[in-house]
C-alpha cells in the first residue's frame, strides 16, 4: 500500500515546521492532523466561531488537495477547551460543513492546546469512494 503526504500549499508549514503531514493518504483513507483555528503565525482569534470556521477550512484544504469534499468525511474527533460553553455554536458551524451521511463524531473536553488561546482542535478521517460502490 502506498502512503503519501497531502500538503496543500497554504498548509506547507505543518510539513516543514512541525514535520507532520496535514493529511496522509493511506489506501482509500485520508488521515488528517488535528487543526486548530490558528493562523500561519500561530495567532489565534479570540472569537470561538472564527476559530471553528478556520479549523474546518483547513480540513477543506486537505480534502480539496486530495480531490475530495466534506461528504468524504467518515470520522471526526473534536477536542474542546470549554466544551459545554460553546458546544451549540460548534454544532451550528459544523452543520455548515458536514453533510449526510454524517461522519461519526466524538467531542472531548481537554485542558489546553499548544496554541494557547485555542478552544478547539479537529482531526478527521476521509475515505475515497471505491470503484465497486
Amino acid at each position: 500500500m502506498t502512503i503519501r503526504s497531502i500538503v496543500p500549499r497554504e498548509l506547507d508549514y505543518y510539513y516543514s515546521n512541525w514535520q507532520m503531514s496535514p493529511g496522509l493518504a493511506c489506501g482509500d483513507f485520508i488521515y488528517m492532523t488535528g487543526f486548530t483555528g490558528s493562523d500561519r503565525n500561530g495567532d489565534v482569534p479570540a472569537d470561538p466561531e472564527t476559530q471553528f470556521r478556520s479549523a474546518f477550512r483547513k480540513i477543506g484544504l486537505v480534502l480539496a488537495e486530495a480531490g475530495l469534499t466534506y461528504n468524504s468525511l467518515v470520522e471526526m474527533t473534536s477536542y474542546h477547551v470549554g466544551l459545554r460553553d460553546h458546544l451549540e455554536l460548534f454544532k451550528k458551524v459544523r452543520s455548515e460543513f458536514v453533510v449526510e451521511p454524517y461522519p461519526a463524531w466524538t467531542a472531548i473536553e481537554v485542558a489546553g492546546f499548544v496554541a494557547e488561546k485555542a478552544v478547539v482542535e479537529i482531526k478527521a478521517v476521509a475515505r475515497r469512494q471505491s470503484h465497486s460502490g
